[in-house]
């Protein structure tokens, strides 16, 4: 009995598992099957894999082939075992030498001349077969670029099904196209991924474009280096999406395993070869229109990520939050405590990462002219009740930074000052960083928005509590709002030098959450 082993690696998520697949050809009628909970794209690779072989030469047997994919019990999906199996069957049927790749990871997808395409997810997949002890594997030549990423594995790349058999010491026969146009990364992300709304790129921004609005960038400023969540209300043309888009250009760059888990995010959404491995963190704007399924993930089958997977470790800017549909908005609100998203479906449970600095903005009313004296306004009463009443108090609860954005003045700056750049304000927002870190070095908190409440009352002096009391009495704030007070005044301590908070701290933490009330 032959039976043609190798190895491939399968995504839940993010969580990547081995998978051994195993090919058997028995007697009896010719028939090809494929088994162990395979999905309807993995269950067509029965085509694609027997024309694959024949495009090399490989006569296919004619009898009964039977590749079993293990664990049984684990869902397997997408096209990129197609190369993993095409190698069990021909270590099966001889034209690879037998178990030659019992030990190897294979990846691809086939195309029916045989053409192997790249894949989605080769980041999190090799992260998993190094950590494995795998140390080598053929993948796609289109995904050569992104597999550089993860050293210590012997990466050889294969453009078709038959350079894998000559390789392996077998013959084979085949031609590769002259123009293999299709040979690229899958996206299943928003063509918009990383770029504004009008389709101009996040690069090159800096806060000294911004005119004016010096409090607004203070209080992004504070954002950043406390890791707060962030609301900004004000008229049109305020600068309030401009603002957002250069939150990301002030924020502390990314450690290594924060790029790690950016990268892997965005090879799995097949936008990593754009990207690269980069220190800036993401951004992502998602339109009011979206779904839930956009926004935290999903799709038929195995979900995929959605915005805020996509933004973790960066930023999720939310325009015209209050036209975001209510159900969409009640959807972050557990991913902004967890820092995670959990989605079920029928195939199986996915869970993704969602660590991310969410910010809003909004105008002070449906027609936007609420503002000043509100001549311009058009609006009822009740049109601006029901416009707020979308964003509920759970969710701004939730939000640490509630500023108004005024309109600017004059279009030419009064001050000849110029203004700050990102460069500056981010040399004090990593400064003010390296201070919660080293205060939190025995904790497991990155930054004062994720520090225990209790640590920060027992840490702060009960002079400085005092207003913090007085608000809970006034009920001004709730007790978890009291909590966020508090770790904004700890993070205005850390932007001024401090190394605990005073009364003046805490009434400013106290004034930034409560500016909208």
């Amino acid at each position: 009995m032959r039976i043609g082993t190798t190895l491939s690696v399968g995504l839940n998520g993010l969580k990547a598992f081995t998978v051994s697949m195993q090919a058997y050809i028995s007697p009896g009628l010719p028939y090809f099957s494929i088994i162990g909970l395979p999905d309807t794209s993995l269950s067509e690779a029965r085509e694609r894999v027997k024309s694959a072989c024949a495009s090399a030469g490989f006569s296919w047997p004619e009898t009964r082939v039977t590749v079993n994919l293990s664990p049984a019990s684990l869902p397997k999906s997408g096209a990129a075992h197609d190369l993993a199996i095409a190698a069990s069957v021909l270590c099966a049927g001889g034209a690879i030498p037998h178990d030659s790749l019992a030990d190897t990871l294979v990846l691809g997808e086939l195309k029916l001349d045989g053409t192997v395409l790249p894949v989605a997810g080769l980041l999190p997949i090799l992260l998993h077969a190094r950590n494995s002890g795998i140390t080598r594997a053929f993948i796609p030549q289109g995904n050569l670029e992104e597999s550089e990423l993860v050293p210590d594995i012997d990466v050889v790349p294969v453009r078709h099904v038959g350079e894998l058999i000559e390789h392996m010491g077998g013959k084979a026969s085949y031609r590769i196209p002259d123009n293999p146009y299709e040979l690229r990364m899958p996206s299943f992300d928003d063509p918009l991924n990383g770029e504004m709304a009008d389709g101009t790129s996040t690069t090159g921004l800096d806060m000294d474009q911004v005119m004016g609005q010096e409090h607004t960038k203070w209080a992004l400023e504070v954002a950043a280096a406390g890791g707060h969540h962030v609301i900004m209300v004000g008229p049109p043309g305020a600068g309030k999406t401009m603002l957002a888009s250069r939150l990301p250009t002030i924020m502390p760059p990314m450690n290594e395993r924060q790029q790690l888990e950016v990268a892997s995010i965005r090879s799995l959404c097949g936008t990593l070869t754009e990207y690269g491995i980069t220190d800036v963190p993401p951004y992502e704007a998602p339109h009011h229109t979206a779904s839930v399924a956009a926004l935290v993930g999903g799709g038929s089958g195995m979900a995929r990520p959605g915005a805020i997977t996509r933004a973790h470790n960066g930023v999720l800017f939310m325009d015209e939050a209050p036209e975001f549909p209510p159900r969409v908005l009640q959807t972050i609100r557990e991913p902004l405590e967890t820092g995670y998203v959990a989605i079920s479906r029928s195939k199986g449970n996915a869970h993704y990462p969602a660590r991310f600095q969410l910010v809003m903005a909004a105008n002070p009313c449906p027609c936007g002219f609420g503002w000043g004296t509100g001549e311009k306004c058009v609006c009822s009463v009740k049109e601006r009740t029901r416009y707020w009443n979308r964003l509920s108090g759970p969710i701004l609860d939730r939000i640490d930074i509630q500023i108004t954005v005024p309109p600017i003045a004059t279009f030419v700056p009064i001050s000849e000052t110029p203004a700050e750049s990102s460069a500056t304000i981010r040399a004090r927002v990593v400064e003010a960083r390296n201070a919660a870190a080293e205060r939190y070095r025995f904790e497991d908190w990155p930054c004062n928005a994720k520090a225990s409440g209790e640590w920060l009352r027992r840490n702060t002096s009960g002079k400085a509590l005092i207003p913090l009391s007085r608000a809970v009495e006034q009920q001004r704030l709730s007790l978890r709002g009291a909590d966020r007070a508090l770790r904004l005044a700890w993070t205005l301590a850390d932007v001024d030098g401090r190394t605990s908070p005073n009364a003046q701290d805490v009434s400013s933490g106290i004034a930034l959450r409560t500016r909208l009330r």
